[in-house]
């Protein structure tokens, strides 16, 4: 047995099934009706977020003109989980999830509103953005570790890795989505109707949750399961749980700052447009759908698969900071995306693989606070390189923590218990 493996399995046993189990991985969960009903919902609310998202950028940087001031706009969207994020998995493993996302879903789309109905009136001003952008932070506490944790509840646990990776899917191909729609609503009719469309489009995943029964089989009861420290605990004596949390902690603080660095890439290096910005987030995003997809061929994540992943998202921005025109910095930004989000996809999968469903909701948002509740941190000196010596340069400095959450990874022992091994 490969020590690297996430799962110890008799090799007797793994033999007959491995193949084809492999063959049918990658979308093996959309088997399940409730998951079906779930992707679909999701797919239009993922797509209308990021065009929201592409179109605050926009509207941030051409009120302000300061890559900074975006940096800070968007670290205060983060604020919220940086101080809270890890209490928000404690909701999520106490309460009924699908009654929780249903009220969360709501709540995100009066928040779309607010914003459509500010730029009808008048033009949104920054505090206005900020404080819709901070109020949408606090909904993510209990949002983001319940949709993630609601996904095992709607496959049978042999699908969980399949469903994790279709999941992953689900939010990259938003990413195409999003900015294209974004990108062309910007530079025909300006950022208003982003706001509009992103209201709407939360209308279809409320309908998908009140259509949705989760399957008996998987769904945890709610009740009393311990808080924070009880999940730092149990995420501790797991190498599978504590090391992809290590590395996208360092990954995620200075490598995934896109929307402070990609606007001003489009605007001050290439000189575009909001068309040019939304290209190029396109690129990304379409390389992020790829990764995720290569994901779900995998059966069990492997510590050397987030190794290489890892080196190889540093070569990609990388090479996409030395780009000398605007061609090449769309296809190195599809090969960023594809690394990216291969690495992404992976490590959140083996967290879900290996949570027992009583510290799931908790161990998500473990993920979800090192993930996005850097933000703020990131956001902040993400910003400020800019700001100082341009996107090339913080895109370097994003390859340099990829490198350092490598190296860690690399060096990391393997414990004697090997079911405790990533």
């Amino acid at each position: 047995m490969d020590r690297d493996a996430l799962t110890v399995v008799p090799e007797a046993a793994a033999a007959p099934t491995l193949r084809p189990a492999a063959r049918a991985n990658a979308f093996r969960a959309l088997r399940s009706k409730p998951f079906r009903w779930y992707f679909a919902g999701q797919i239009a609310s993922a797509s209308g977020t990021f065009v929201q998202a592409t179109a605050i950028g926009w509207l941030v940087l051409q009120l302000t003109g300061s890559p900074a001031s975006l940096g800070m706009v968007l670290a205060a969207g983060g604020v919220p989980s940086l101080l809270l994020g890890p209490w928000g998995g404690v909701v999520a493993d106490r309460v009924d999830l699908r009654r929780l996302l249903i009220g969360t879903q709501i709540t995100y789309g009066l928040l779309a509103a607010l914003l459509w109905v500010a730029a009808v009136t008048g033009r949104p001003g920054v505090p206005l953005v900020i404080a819709v952008t901070v109020a949408g932070g606090l909904v993510q506490i209990v949002d983001s570790p319940a949709r993630q944790a609601f996904v095992a509840q709607l496959v049978p646990p042999a699908d969980l890795a399949s469903a994790a990776s279709v999941n992953g899917v689900v939010m990259n191909s938003a990413r195409v989505v999003g900015p294209a729609v974004a990108g062309v609503l910007i530079a025909s009719v300006g950022t208003t109707p982003c706001f509009a469309l992103n209201g709407i489009s939360y209308l279809a995943v409320v309908a998908a949750l009140l259509a949705i029964r989760p399957l008996a089989a998987t769904a945890a009861a709610p009740g009393k399961t311990g808080g924070v420290v009880s999940a730092l605990r149990y995420a501790r004596t797991r190498q599978q749980l504590w090391l992809p949390l290590t590395m996208m902690a360092l990954v995620g603080l200075l490598a995934f700052n896109f929307p402070v660095i990609l606007p001003v890439f489009a605007e001050r290096t290439f000189h575009g447009t909001g068309g040019t910005y939304g290209l190029m987030s396109t690129m990304l995003s379409i390389g992020s759908v790829a990764g995720s997809l290569a994901v779900g061929l995998i059966r069990h994540p492997r510590r050397t698969y987030l190794v290489a992943t890892s080196a190889t998202f540093a070569a990609a921005l990388t090479v996409t900071a030395a780009a000398p025109n605007l061609p090449t910095a769309c296809a190195a930004l599809a090969l960023t995306g594809f690394t990216a989000f291969s690495f992404v996809t992976m490590a959140s999968t083996a967290l879900q693989l290996h949570s027992d469903p009583s510290y799931r909701g908790r161990i998500m948002a473990l993920w979800v606070f090192v993930y996005l509740g850097t933000t703020p941190i990131g956001s902040v000196i993400s910003g400020w390189i800019t700001d100082s010596s341009g996107p090339r340069a913080a895109l370097l400095v994003g390859a340099a923590a990829c490198l350092v959450a490598t190296g860690v990874a690399a060096r990391v022992h393997t414990p004697p218990n090997p079911d405790a091994a990533v």
